[in-house]
């Protein structure tokens, strides 16, 4: 109770007077709106009718609803003051169960209050409201999470000028994190009140999504306040990182790793030719001081190419929820991440699986595969039953097949004994694979009825490339008996030769090393490949074109290098990079290793000789190559180079 000199020196409260309190407003709306309908009470209104009944005969002006217009136009005021919000409110959620269906208008008028930039007692009395509402009005609980949801984006800010709009960008308010937390406090209220908010909510969520060509900071802004969604509403955390991860993967087909590179091409050369040019107009002597203490330039980071921009910023944005989910206070979490692993294989199998040469998105996988071993040779079982299932199709099990040869050959967190376990299922699967059709008849080289085995043999080539100087280290004596035992003799001279169908810079360096260690020969039967090779010839306006199809499997790598310049950060110390081949490493590959070569010369051979991070050399061809070359810009894959014949 106030004090008697309180009460005096307080000022009278504010309420809505438009001829009644705003019960009466809204009592006396609903009855010109029953008088229209006729006697019939509404349904769900039935512990009301003996009132409305007595308010009906009691209010004289039937069929006037201008307070009622009036209280919506002052709610709709742009200039509204936080005093009069906060006493409307107060008046609103002692009336909330009057704000029926009938009511969608005024509950819409309310639900655009610009409260998230208000006082505190704003913000506090408006939850206050949410709650009420939702839980007495469960039929207003759609438009309450679409007015919650279109706040997790930044606003945008137009400027106008006689009529025109001459800036649209978004609103760089520091305050906006802190929306941010006020909106998911609304969403967490809702959801108290009203435990079927989940299912609700995700269709909410997926049509409020901002199209790719948004700008970054929205795009940023929605994945990430999705994925804060998971933390509290761990129901739907599958369905949001299906979300997120649809998305990306559109961004990420639709920005070919070779546009990527062009674009960084054409920015640096734009980026030198402005820098001469610079430096032509304004040599000028600098202070000495200040040459060495230049700051880089924050584009330096940026990608050149729009959506690789966004791609990139997502991504970071990724790793970065993967990360912070699967540790606890900087200690790795094996029960969260087993959880986060589940959704995320489930995601792979939906989306990434099916999806051709994606180039970037997959590597959510092979990030929570480097916290423990376990989930790499988890992930690795996964791929294996997908390979050796016949009832999968055959385009998903020949993905399979390369997502294990990448990733045998690229993860640095896969020990050596775990990539022998790996080609010893692999290798053993194909040589039964052999047997079954060496007597069929089918036995013959077609990608349409092999398509797995080939995919098979160029994991095995794949991962023979980059694991073979681990597989020989220390004793080479026992890694050449090991070598010998998986029989690539039989792989590479059975009827199916898969030597023709795998992409040729694989098969050349396969056979390289092969050679090298007389394990097999594969020369002869590469000039015989080449000799039964037909070059498709098409006539055009320039003349005649040739065209040789390198890659009749239609096989990538899904763990080619990773060239995203923010989130490569995260993947790089734990990728495999190529090393470059040296002219004298050209050299030794064509020189066999003589028998009987004692252990102190095979340490001094292998020395210091496993692949490293830091190499820069061409990438391996992808399908999206007709050629058999890749860009020379491409990092960390083994150079499509070709070891002569030998004499």
């Amino acid at each position: 109770m106030l004090g008697a000199d309180e009460f005096i020196s307080s000022p009278p409260r504010k309420t809505v007077r438009f001829g009644g309190t705003l019960t009466e407003i809204l009592l006396k709306y609903e009855k010109v709106t029953a008088a229209s309908r006729g006697p019939a009470l509404r349904p769900g209104c039935w512990f009301l009718g003996s009132f409305r009944e007595k308010t009906r005969f009691a209010l004289r002006k039937t069929g006037d609803t201008t307070d009622f217009e009036l209280l919506k136009h002052q709610l709709s005021d742009p200039d509204i003051k936080d005093a009069q919000i906060i006493n409307w409110l107060h008046e609103f959620r002692a009336s909330v169960a009057y704000l029926t269906k009938e009511l969608e208008q005024l509950v819409k008028i309310l639900l655009k209050l610009p409260w998230l930039r208000r006082s505190r007692e704003v913000v506090e009395e408006y939850l206050g409201f949410l709650g009420n509402l939702v839980s007495a009005q469960t039929v207003h609980l759609r438009p309450c999470l679409q007015m919650i949801v279109s706040q997790f984006v930044p606003p945008r800010i137009t400027i106008r000028e006689d009529d025109v709009d001459i800036s649209d960008s978004d609103d760089d308010d520091e305050n906006v994190s802190e929306n941010f937390d006020t909106c998911h406090r609304a969403l967490q209220t809702v959801a108290g009140y009203v435990p079927s908010t989940p299912q609700f909510l995700m269709p909410i969520l997926v049509e409020f999504f901002p199209f790719i060509n948004k700008s970054e900071r929205t795009l940023e802004c929605y994945v990430h306040n999705l994925l804060r969604v998971t933390v509290y509403l761990p129901a739907l955390r599958l369905q949001i990182l299906e979300l997120i991860i649809e998305k990306l993967l559109k961004l990420d087909v639709s920005t070919p790793q070779q546009d990527i590179e062009d674009a960084e091409e054409a920015a640096n050369n734009s980026a030198s030719e402005e820098k001469s040019t610079e430096e032509g107009l304004f040599d000028m002597e600098e202070d000495e001081d200040t040459k060495g203490n230049k700051a880089v330039s924050p584009s330096i980071e940026r990608m050149a190419h729009p959506l690789a921009e966004r791609l990139d910023i997502l991504m970071t944005i990724l790793f970065s929820y993967i990360k912070d989910v699967c540790h606890v206070d900087g200690k790795l979490d094996i029960s969260n991440t087993k959880d986060l692993y589940r959704d995320l294989v489930s995601v792979f199998d939906k989306l990434i699986l099916p999806t051709h040469a994606s180039c970037h998105v997959q590597y959510f996988m092979f990030y929570i595969c480097s916290f423990k071993l376990g989930f790499a040779e988890a992930f690795l079982d996964h791929l294996w039953k997908k390979l050796q299932d016949p009832n999968n199709p055959s385009v998903i099990r020949q993905t399979a097949g390369s997502y294990i040869g990448s990733f045998l050959a690229r993860a640095k967190f896969i020990p050596i004994v775990t990539v022998k376990a790996c080609l010893d299922l692999l290798v053993n699967w194909l040589h039964k694979y052999i047997d079954n059709q060496d007597t069929g008849a089918n036995a013959y080289c077609d990608v349409a009825l092999h398509g797995p085995f080939y995919s098979t043999c160029q994991a095995v080539f794949y991962t023979l490339i980059f694991r073979h100087k681990q597989l020989l280290d220390g004793n080479l004596r026992k890694g050449l008996s090991y070598l010998q035992s998986l029989n690539f003799e039989r792989i590479v001279m059975c009827q199916l030769n898969p030597l023709k169908i795998c992409i040729p810079s694989v098969v050349n360096l396969f056979a390289a090393i092969t050679r090298k260690y007389q394990l097999v020969f594969c020369y002869t039967i590469i000039e015989r490949n080449n000799r039964q090779f037909i070059p498709v010839v098409r006539s055009g306006t320039g003349g005649d074109l040739v065209q040789t199809c390198t890659n009749p499997l239609d096989s990538f790598f899904p763990f080619d290098p990773y060239i995203l310049k923010r989130s490569k950060k995260t993947i790089d110390p734990m990728y495999q990079f190529w090393e470059e081949l040296s002219a004298e490493d050209l050299e030794n590959l064509k020189k066999p290793i003589k028998k009987g070569t004692s252990e102190d010369e095979d340490d001094d051979f292998l020395k210091g000789e496993t692949p490293q991070n830091d190499g820069v050399v061409e990438s391996t061809p992808n399908s999206y190559e007709s050629n058999t070359r890749s860009p020379v810009s491409s990092i960390g894959s083994p150079a499509d180079c070709y070891v002569p014949f030998p004499l």
